[in-house]
């Protein structure tokens, strides 16, 4: 067991020293791009500035055969574009591939401080952080970088999901999770094939009518990832991390990856993966508190004085827990207004 004194102690000598708060920078969307197919390596300069979070995709969905390319695309855009205020991450291959080793020294070595997150999948236990935050500090020291690079874990297993207390604490470096829902359901055994979403399976049922036993009753669909989401947010919040929903895979059903994102949004999550550039407005809408809300927090705010006490408003009670409430919407509100001058006119702050 380590001692409280060395968690904020680099784990190689020379080097940086471990963050001890994340910093919070507009991550609503971490749009995915194949670093490995030339296309859309020539897009990434159009597509940086309309994102938060542009990540390079080593992993899933990159053939076996393009997984050098795919590592040197990174490289490339690592080096060679400007993120602006766009943040840039990696996902690299599982810890049990024969690539996680060489994706995470090109990573630190030739991406250096051009990198904010990495990204690793499959974590099922700290003890995967822990061999992750070793080997970072040392490429960190053999690169000579000066910030340590954050880590973000998916969970994608039952046992990620047991542990994800201990995994959110394994680490300075952990920036956040992210739910893995089609991993994490074949790893449960769970009978749907859906990449995230509900199931029309998954449902409830109102009582039968007693005067008609034939009549029709009326079912609605449930949430399959209500449990592990809201676990997620609270182990995350715990630790003071930041959670994200992860990938939602029916392009075409822009309806229920709204309905998606704004479940995970409402629940406590930060953002939600774009696999396409049309879930990237999605994402910036639903993780971006509504107009109405924002007004609606600054009035309660002002009203409520050093936020002590209850008054009424509009009709509503409102006391110190309706503050802090408030004061939520507005720091994530003031968060994007500095980013973003049309957010700032809409809120007007």
């Amino acid at each position: 067991m380590r001692s409280a004194r060395d968690f904020y102690r680099p784990l190689a000598v020379g080097a940086p020293e471990p963050v001890r708060e994340v910093p919070f920078r507009p991550s609503r969307m971490i749009h995915f791009f194949p670093p490995s197919v030339e296309k859309m390596l020539a897009k990434v300069p159009d597509i940086a500035p309309t994102v938060d979070v542009l990540l390079a995709n080593l992993e899933d969905g990159v053939p076996a055969s393009d997984k050098e390319a795919a590592r040197a695309g990174l490289i490339h855009v690592a080096q060679t574009v400007d993120m602006g205020d766009t943040q840039l991450w990696t996902r690299v291959n599982s810890l049990d591939s024969p690539w996680c080793l060489d994706d995470l020294t090109a990573a630190v070595l030739e991406g250096g401080e051009a990198l904010d997150v990495i990204m690793v999948p499959k974590v099922e236990g700290p003890e995967d952080i822990h061999y992750v935050d070793r080997l970072l500090a040392q490429l960190e020291a053999k690169a000579g970088l000066t910030e340590p690079l954050m880590v973000h874990a998916i969970l994608e297993t039952a046992r990620g999901v047991a542990n994800v207390e201990a995994i959110c604490g394994a680490s300075p470096r952990m920036q956040g999770l992210s739910l893995g829902p089609a991993d994490l359901a074949a790893n449960r055994r769970m009978k749907t094939t859906r990449v995230g979403g509900g199931h029309p399976g998954y449902l409830v049922r109102t009582d039968p009518d007693p005067d008609d036993a034939d009549a029709p009753r009326t079912t609605y669909q449930q949430d399959l990832w209500h449990y592990t989401i809201s676990r997620m947010v609270d182990a995350c919040v715990m630790h003071g991390i930041l959670p994200y929903y992860g990938p939602f895979g029916d392009i075409r059903d822009t309806t229920a990856c709204e309905d998606q994102f704004r479940n995970a949004y409402l629940l406590g999550c930060v953002g939600a993966w774009s696999l396409h550039p049309v879930q990237i407005g999605i994402a910036k809408t639903v993780f971006s508190p509504d107009p109405v809300e924002v007004a609606h927090a600054k009035r309660v705010v002002e009203a409520m004085g050093d936020g002590t006490g209850a008054l009424m408003l509009d009709g509503k009670m409102e006391d110190d827990a309706s503050v802090k409430q408030c004061k939520v919407v507005l720091e994530l509100a003031s968060q994007l207004a500095s980013r973003d001058p049309d957010l700032a006119a809409t809120y007007d702050l």
